[in-house]
């Protein structure tokens, strides 16, 4: 997820996000015995799986009515008073952990649609246009510019929001393919979510094993980089073979026409943003000043108005008297359905809300998953059972945090769940905690961004919803549906597969005594 924002170096930056022990909470006991625990979380991903799979609905809503039967069938199953699991749940929704991906979203949200109305969509066409950038190349740039942008603001939703508002309608408008170019976007947040100091998996992955994060970041770049010059290599490839939509000449046309460089402005609002969160300061501060800087610029170049930033639309009948009636942010219309307040800040916010109710139900039902301990009967089972020497070991840390990644879907609440096993079962084999935490990490930033059901792809599908709405030439019919992505996000996948041969092979593999206990020990 990667909205934390906090400097590395300190540790109650990271303390913060690990709120949700499975220690000490209540215990909710079901008839079948403890693996009945994960009913509701197994019978929404089969619910988004068919929602979305089968029959291609990328419904947030229909996602949300899949999450709420699971968690209401599941009390069925409760040995005893149903209150634990009401507990339960209301626990898993107010942990950190949920709040931070909302935060994130909404700011970023915001600071994308700011951007998109001030032209910036435009002068990326016309750059690219202008430089001779063909539809071929695009994805594989976007790729590249994602995860630089990713990795300097440490959130890979936010920077996913931000490019499927920006990149993706103009590399649909240049001839890219809209499936290879929704995948690229992904796989830059995978690659800066994973390899960004300031993420907040970066730094929960560091502390749950006892490592320090500058050396967690150095350590793993080798992993990262692999997987993402071989990314690259097959976002070029794929844009060569793979062609875009049909958009009617005439619209083609006339937003080439129109777009200019000035909406190329914005890239000092996005240079603040990273700068900001370089600099060690909050994901909320430094976004909020990328969008205070895109408000002025929006204002001082007409790149668009007060009113189109905010306006609050009030009916005829309103007691209003002069100067209130006149004021730029204030339209008196006819029709009560077009009464409510509008513009850029307004619709940010407003395509996340459903996201976010989901997302609060699906840490609810992890949480049952976990006291009711169908999380530890599988992690225990894998520890006794698969992890027998060094490289099964590495082998069963890589599946299991795949595995419960792909489960709970939000991706720190899955690591801050899964961190104490992966320290028992590399602490069994003295691996140190630098190859623990990267183990950890990698499955951690690929898997939430791969799935229909995963926070990153729900959150970049939100974003694309709303561009229908938001230009004349963008129709429905070039909406991605999330299933279609799967298998071409690639920096994920490859991710995953780099972790695999490292176990097998040993590349990167590290024990405790290889280097001296203060150098990984947290700071």
């Amino acid at each position: 997820m990667s909205a934390n924002g906090e400097s590395p170096s300190d540790e109650g930056a990271a303390d913060q996000f690990i709120s949700g022990e499975t220690e000490g909470g209540p215990t909710v006991e079901f008839y079948g015995g403890r693996g009945m625990s994960a009913f509701p979380i197994v019978f929404f991903i089969l619910w988004a799986i068919v929602q979305t799979a089968l029959w291609r609905i990328g419904d947030t809503g229909g996602l949300i009515v899949g999450i709420l039967v699971g968690l209401i069938l599941g009390m069925f199953f409760v040995r005893g008073n149903w209150q634990s699991y009401a507990n339960t749940i209301f626990e898993g929704m107010t942990q950190p952990v949920a709040v931070t991906a909302i935060v994130a979203w909404i700011w970023a949200g915001m600071f994308a649609q700011l951007l998109q109305d001030g032209g910036f969509v435009g002068g990326l066409v016309w750059l690219a246009d202008t430089a001779g950038v063909g539809a071929a190349l695009f994805p594989a740039i976007t790729f590249v510019l994602a995860a630089v942008f990713t990795t300097g603001i440490g959130t890979g939703y936010g920077s996913s929001v931000a490019f499927v508002g920006l990149f993706f309608p103009a590399g649909v408008l240049l001839g890219a393919n809209p499936v290879l170019l929704f995948g690229a976007i992904l796989s830059g947040a995978i690659f800066g979510d994973n390899l960004a100091p300031v993420s907040d998996t970066t730094i929960v992955s560091a502390v749950t094993q006892d490592a320090d994060i500058g050396g967690v970041v150095a350590s793993r770049f080798k992993y990262v980089i692999v997987a993402a010059v071989i990314a690259f290599v097959g976002y070029v490839v794929a844009g060569g073979m793979m062609g875009g939509l049909e958009i009617g000449a005439e619209a083609q046309e006339i937003f080439l026409e129109s777009s200019e460089a000035l909406g190329l402005v914005h890239v000092i609002s996005m240079l603040a943003v990273i700068g900001a969160a370089v600099a060690g300061r909050h994901i909320v501060e430094a976004i909020s000043w990328g969008i205070v800087i895109a408000i002025v610029f929006n204002l001082v170049f007409g790149l668009a108005s007060l009113g189109e930033i905010v306006m609050f639309n009030a009916p005829e009948d309103a007691p209003l008297a002069p100067p209130f009636e006149s004021l730029p942010i204030l339209t008196i219309v006819e029709d009560p359905d077009a009464v409510g307040v509008t513009g850029s800040l307004m619709d940010g916010v407003a395509g996340f809300l459903e996201l976010s109710i989901l997302v609060l139900l699906i840490i609810g039902a992890a949480q049952i998953m976990i006291r009711g301990g169908a999380f530890e009967v599988l992690l225990e089972w894998s520890i006794e059972n698969l992890a027998t020497n060094v490289r099964n070991a590495e082998l069963t840390m890589v599946g299991t945090a795949a595995l419960i990644n792909a489960i709970i879907t939000i991706n720190t609440a899955a690591e801050v769940a899964i961190g104490p096993y992966i320290s028992k079962i590399g602490e069994r084999f003295n691996l140190n905690g630098y190859r623990r935490a990267n183990i950890l990490d990698g499955q951690t930033a690929a898997m939430g961004y791969i799935f229909p059901w995963s926070g990153g792809v729900l959150a970049a599908y939100g974003a694309m919803q709303q561009l229908p709405g938001d230009y004349e030439w963008f129709e429905q019919s070039m909406v991605v549906t999330p299933i279609d992505v799967v298998p071409y996000v690639f920096q994920g996948w490859l991710l995953v597969a780099v972790f695999v041969v490292a176990a097998l092979t040993g590349f990167g593999r590290e024990y405790v005594t290889d280097r001296e206990t203060e150098e990984v020990a947290r700071v």
